[in-house]
């Protein structure tokens, strides 16, 4: 008897549409530790993200105050970015972001929900210094510089 051979490629990566947004406060970002609660990256650090629903601005601001608890008078938008692709070969998946820069009024009135465990304002070149989503220094850089 012949056994079927099956083709080892794998099937084409799903794309998802996200915004990743960068808190800046005097100079240093927030960065936020995902909680195992969450679909992907558990306990890795990232800036507010989350899954488009409607315009990168509205979800942008919708996934700040739904993260940190700030309104959209508590933060300022610097920059919103070009969209970036990055490929994540592991979960076969290409997450297309919508990367913003906000920078935030009231630091102090940052309240996180159960996606997060722990936010730290670290300087943006010492980001190597943690475990992070896939990209995330990149994806600032080219927002930063761009």
């Amino acid at each position: 008897m012949t056994l079927p051979v099956f083709s080892k490629n794998k099937m084409p990566p799903e794309i998802s549409n996200v915004v990743t947004c960068f808190l800046e406060s005097e100079g240093k970002i927030l960065i936020l530790k995902r909680s195992n609660k969450v679909g992907t990256y558990q306990g890795k650090w990232a800036g507010v993200s989350g899954y488009m629903e409607t315009t990168s601005e509205q979800q942008a601001l919708k996934e700040i105050n739904e993260e940190t608890s700030l309104t959209s008078e508590e933060v300022e938008l610097l920059k919103k970015g070009q969209p970036v692709t990055i490929k994540d070969e592991e979960l076969n998946k290409a997450w297309k972001i919508y990367p913003f820069i906000f920078r935030v009024k009231t630091p102090d009135k940052i309240k996180i929900d159960w996606e997060h465990t722990e936010t730290k304002w670290i300087k943006p070149e010492d980001m190597d210094n943690y475990d992070t989503v896939p990209n995330l220094k990149e994806t600032f850089q080219n927002i930063s510089e761009g």
